[in-house]
């Protein structure tokens, strides 16, 4: 695929707007989000950009109030930490860091999540478009424990946009 063709990619991709960000699945006790948009960042690029929240993470989604106290260790075991005074949040655990494959996976019960004692999996991935420079960065968030079906929606906003602003900062499209 040229470069013209990933500018038409990347701009149908604007246009289909939240329709490739979505709550896929969603029972009384779990539900699963799906975020899917091209990116013409390296697979370096977006393993680093991962890596970097700070750059890319709202503000207005923190305890602290500042996505620059926002650090993620991609090792196993690693930290998606916040710094608060005094203190920090743990939000979420690298699970399984694995660049050749394109992938890293999270333990992360977000924000509310935490205090419901549900298991949430975040997992992102990013393989290559069919024939072209660019890549598929897709993220897949599964939520299950008691009552976690209601926290669906209100999770889906906070997770669609900090994916959008992620693909943002990668050179693609967050969409409408």
């Amino acid at each position: 695929m040229n470069r013209l063709l990933l500018a038409v990619a990347l701009s149908t991709a604007a246009l289909a707007g939240p329709a490739a960000a979505e709550v896929s699945a969603r029972t009384e006790n779990s539900f699963s989000l799906t975020y899917e948009r091209p990116v013409s960042a390296s697979p370096e690029a977006v393993l680093a950009a991962i890596g970097r929240p700070a750059a890319w993470w709202s503000d207005a989604h923190t305890y602290s109030g500042s996505a620059s106290n926002i650090t993620i260790d991609l090792r196993p075991g690693g930290c998606w930490c916040e710094a608060l005074p005094g203190g920090g949040v743990k939000h979420a655990e690298a699970v399984l860091v694995w660049p050749e494959r394109r992938m890293v996976r999270f333990d992360a019960p977000f924000g509310p999540l935490q205090s419901m004692g549900v298991d949430a999996v975040l997992t992102m991935t990013w393989a290559d478009l069919d024939g072209g420079p660019g890549r598929t960065l897709k993220w897949t968030f599964v939520v299950t424990g008691p009552g976690a079906g209601a926290m669906a929606d209100p999770v889906d906003g906070v997770m669609a946009e900090q994916f959008g602003r992620l693909v943002a900062h990668l050179g693609g499209s967050a969409g409408s």
